[in-house]
């Protein structure tokens, strides 16, 4: 079976959702504000699929056939055809409400809604659409870069219907991920203690216990990590990671709150991102 995919959203996080199901055969279609940003997400992803290739990951032949699958567009009505739609939008959930309410208004009584929030209960984020798709509304977390990593946490908000989830599970083991089932609260499992490691970083740098790149060291070689707190922070940026810390010291007190170097280097500018200043550059 072949559901029509979209994903919404053609940022790292949305264009590489879209490559793992166009690998896996779906058709599938990609938007965004701009032409420009999705003709720079595609672009993106072709340079992803040659390193695949450099490394083994994909075969030549694959490069071709699934960027052929994946369609671009600037208008949530094109939606109206898709089986299984995720949003992958900015962190923020007026930004998320406002995709949702369009989703809701444009897509089929039967199609599924899932989100890739990081920290936000899918529950919230299921109460912008009607009564009638929230049994089609579930979270589906992937983690960066969606291409690589294998897992995804699955998470049914209150009414998601049971043959929903399989069907999300189904679509994450057709695609090659590993599913797991995970409670709907505030940063879901892996954010939870990973937040808190990232933060305990932060820590040991404002306290002068080690610097960034020793720590980045340490984790790699010590913990087996592929990358380092402070290497992962200016990839995904230290905004994002103040954004979900926020989310989480709300949701659960005091063990979540921001360390105040995190709040004054995002305050300052040192972010991270593509060409950003941040920890290490």
């Amino acid at each position: 079976m072949s559901e029509k995919i979209g994903v919404v959203g053609a940022g790292l996080m949305g264009a590489e959702i879209a490559l793992v199901f166009a690998l896996a055969g779906h058709d599938v279609l990609l938007s965004d504000r701009t032409a420009a940003e999705l003709k720079t997400a595609l672009e993106r992803l072709a340079r992803v699929l040659d390193r695949g290739i450099g490394r083994g990951f994909y075969k030549e032949e694959e490069k071709p056939a699934a960027l052929a699958r994946i369609r671009t567009t600037t208008t949530l009505d094109d939606f109206a055809d898709r089986d299984f739609v995720t949003e992958a939008v900015f962190e923020n959930e007026a930004v998320k409400a406002e995709v949702y309410r369009a989703l809701d208004r444009v897509c089929a009584p039967h199609c599924i809604l899932a989100s890739n929030t990081s920290t936000i209960p899918i529950s919230t984020v299921a109460s912008y659409v009607g009564e009638a798709r929230r049994p089609y509304f579930i979270g589906t977390h992937y983690f960066s870069p969606a291409s690589r990593m294998k897992l995804v946490e699955v998470i049914p908000a209150f009414e998601t219907a049971p043959d929903v989830v399989e069907t999300a599970l189904r679509l994450c083991r057709e695609a090659d991920k590993v599913p797991v089932r995970v409670k709907d609260v505030a940063g879901f499992a892996v954010n939870r203690m990973f937040l808190i490691f990232l933060q305990e970083a932060v820590r040991l740098v404002d306290e002068g216990v080690a610097t960034v790149e020793d720590i980045d060291t340490a984790c790699k070689l010590g913990l087996g990590h592929p990358m380092g707190p402070f290497e992962l922070m200016d990839a995904t940026t230290s905004r994002l990671v103040l954004q979900a810390s926020e989310i989480l010291f709300d949701a659960y007190g005091e063990r979540f709150r921001p360390p105040a170097l995190l709040k004054q280097r995002v305050r300052a500018g040192y972010v991270g991102g593509r060409g950003g200043k941040g920890w290490r550059k």
